[in-house]
Order: C-alpha cells, then structure tokens, then sequence
C-alpha cells in the first residue's frame, strides 16, 4: 500500500502477495519473508507458530496431495521400506528403537498394524477359496447328501448308530449320564437320514422333492434332549431370561440357520465374513497380549505402553508373514504344473510358518533382555494362553458371521 510523507514524497510500505505457500511480504529493497495467511504471522517452518495452520492448502497439484494422503494415511514415503526390512528380519529391532526414542524414521506401531492387517486379509479374500465345496455345520445331513439310493442312506445311518451306541456304553460306563450329547446326535442322524429318504422316495423334479432337497443339505438344530429347534413348537425359552430376550435370542438362531443353509450354498460368503471380521478380532486382543506380557514381566517395572508397543509389532509381523504366505500360496496355485518353481513356493511357505515362532522367541529375548530359560517358559505360557484367547475370539466370530452375515 502506497502513502505519502510530509515532504510529499510517496513511500512503499510491506505489501502481502498471496502464494500457495503463505503470504509473502516485500519490503523497498524486494526481499521477502512468508507470512501465514490466516493470521499474519511470520512463518518459520511448514506450520504457523501462532495458529497452527498449514503452510500447504489443497489449491495445488493433484500429485502432491496425493502424496500427503499416502504419507498421512499409510506413512508410505521412505520410512516405509525403512521399516519393512527391519519387521520382518530384525527381531525386536523396531521396538527396541522407538524404545530409544528413534521414531520419526518408522512407520508408527499404531498404523504399521491396522494397515498390514486390513491389506492382509483382504488378499486372503481374493486368494483364498473354498471353491465347489460343501461345508458342514454340525449334523447338517452331510453323512447322507450325496447317497444315490434308500440302501444306501440305511446302510450309512445304522453304521453312524452302531458306532455312536458303543461309544456312549464306553462312556456311561465310566461316567454315568455323561452320553446325553451322543442320543442327540443319534436323534440327528435318524432325522437327516428319513428326511433323505424322504427325498429319494419323492417324485424327481416335483416341489415336495425340492424341498426335502432343501431341508437335507440344511442344518438342523438341536438341543439337549434331541429336539430340533423351531421358532413356535419348540423355541429357546430361558427361564431365568425376561421375555424380549429370548424372543432376541430366537431371532438370532433363526437368523444364523438361515445363514448357515445360505453359506453352504456359497462357502465363499462364510469365509468372507470370518476374514473380514479377524482384523477388529486381533485389534480387540491386543491390549489383551499387552496385559500378559505386562503379568509375565512385572518386576521388570516397564510401563503398559511398553508392552502394548510390542504387541503392535509382534502382531504387524504376523500379519506381514501371513501375507507373503498367502502371496506364495497364489504364486504355486497359478503354477498349475508341478516343477522346481511350484516346489520351491511350497518351501517358501514351510519355511515363513517356520520363521514365524522363531522371530516371536527371538523378539521377545531382545526386547526384555532374560535369560533362555524363563524368556522359553515365558513364551511357552504366553503362546499356549494366548492361542486359547485367540480360538475363543475366533469361535465368536465364527458365531457372530452366522447371525449378523
């Protein structure tokens, strides 16, 4: 902005030019300083000291904000391969140097887990395939589905019997009342086995026989008595539950049943919904681990972040291995001719499902630096407590997939 002095001799005071990269400011003599363009104050970095704000708006090239998305998002720019490299091949070497305050240089714990986790089972989706299998829940009628004529389904349901009566003789014998569980399923396989014939004996092609086809390859669902489930003769009803809630419950076996018939028809959708869901399953256990880790090392006297650090870690490594695993499962899978390459992905797999316990042991040695012997008892506890923790999380959402699929 131009003024005028009392001699009358205009002067040039400092005038603000916007650019993409702040304010700029320009004195008489053209040299320039940036201001933020928010506030005006001078700008000594990529960010304003005064209000925080940026030195980059989106009003620029499309390639460079897509850089940021990247470097904010997924932190991929050079600490990516910076971190990679040491995670796979460097037990306990990540977190022994975030422990030493070197952070900047590595993708974050946090982020290294969430992202290798999601990108991981996402391709197990694409690669993994039950194909034109039938999967089997329960006593589904599975043992009698392909039987061609009425003989056979007989001749196949009384050898289950046979089999199923003398092993609950060998049990009562020992422990008396303990074979209730095998009369139900005694009680299934007469029920699959009749509706099967049922099937066989109906005219081909007409609706009665599509739907005992239907009901054959669907599950049934039992209780302890041997009494198949039904919403209206025979429903769930808890006693010590008020009445909106086993009505809850009704609708969610029902739900699962109708589910269970659906996935059988496409495995796919069933392994789908469990790949899906193990990613939220691991992040759930996680501060899980940290816990047992904190209990098995507790006069070390190492915070809980410190532990919970190597959680994130160990199971980013898991999840990178179980990667490349099912990469090399695809490799060989399209290899449809047997030779050195299709064997040589086969001893990738071997040796990565190997290298897996190996690294974890390792890992856990460096990082709370004890001797063999208790960091080997150590790890065999925490293995054996957590693979328990770990089948429980998967049955539940083995369970949740069936009823909320």
């Amino acid at each position: 902005m131009a003024g005028t002095d009392k001699t009358g001799t205009d002067t040039e005071t400092d005038v603000g030019k916007t650019s993409g990269n702040g304010g700029t400011v320009v004195d008489g003599a053209g040299s320039g300083e940036a201001l933020c363009e928010n506030c005006g104050q001078l700008l000594l970095g990529p960010f304003c000291s005064q209000c925080g704000q940026s030195v980059k708006g989106l009003v620029r090239h499309f390639s460079s904000i897509m850089g940021d998305f990247a470097d904010t998002v997924l932190n991929w720019d050079t600490r990516l391969p910076r971190t990679l490299w040491p995670l796979f091949g460097k037990p306990g070497y990540l977190t022994l140097e975030y422990f030493a305050g070197r952070r900047v240089r590595y993708v974050s714990p946090v982020r290294l887990f969430v992202t290798l986790s999601i990108v991981t089972f996402f391709i197990a989706q694409l690669i993994l395939s039950f194909g034109d299998e039938n999967l089997s829940f329960g006593n589904d009628g599975g043992k009698f589905a392909d039987a061609a004529t009425v003989e056979e389904v007989i001749a196949r349901r009384d050898e289950a019997l046979q089999e199923l009566t003398k092993a609950r003789e060998e049990i009562n014998a020992s422990v008396p009342g303990a074979g209730a569980g095998l009369i139900a399923a005694q009680n299934a396989i007469r029920s699959s086995a009749g509706k099967r014939i049922t099937q066989l004996q109906a005219k081909p092609g007409s609706v009665a026989a599509e739907d005992d086809a239907d009901d054959a390859s669907g599950p049934t669902i039992n209780f302890g008595n041997g009494g198949a489930w039904d919403p209206v003769t025979n429903p769930i009803k808890l006693a010590w539950m008020p009445g909106f809630a086993n009505d809850w419950l009704n609708a969610m076996v029902g739900r699962a049943e109708k589910n269970i018939k659906r996935m059988q028809k496409d495995p796919d959708q069933f392994k789908d919904a469990v790949l899906g869901a193990v990613p939220s399953t691991l992040f759930i256990l996680l501060p899980v681990f940290a816990l047992m880790l904190k209990l098995l090392y507790l006069f070390k006297r190492r915070l809980y972040m410190e532990h919970l650090i190597v959680a994130l870690h160990s199971h980013a490594f898991l999840c990178m291995s179980l990667l490349l695993i099912f990469l090399a499962m695809a490799v060989r899978t399209w290899l449809t001719t047997t030779g050195f390459v299709h064997g040589l992905f086969g001893w990738v797999e071997g040796l990565l499902w190997a290298w897996m316990p190996i690294y974890l042991l390792l890992m856990q040695k460096r990082v709370y630096a004890q001797g063999w012997l208790m960091t080997l008892l150590k790890f065999t506890v925490l293995g054996w407590c957590y693979v328990i923790l770990l089948s429980i999380g998967s049955a539940f959402t083995v369970m949740a997939s069936l009823v909320i699929g």
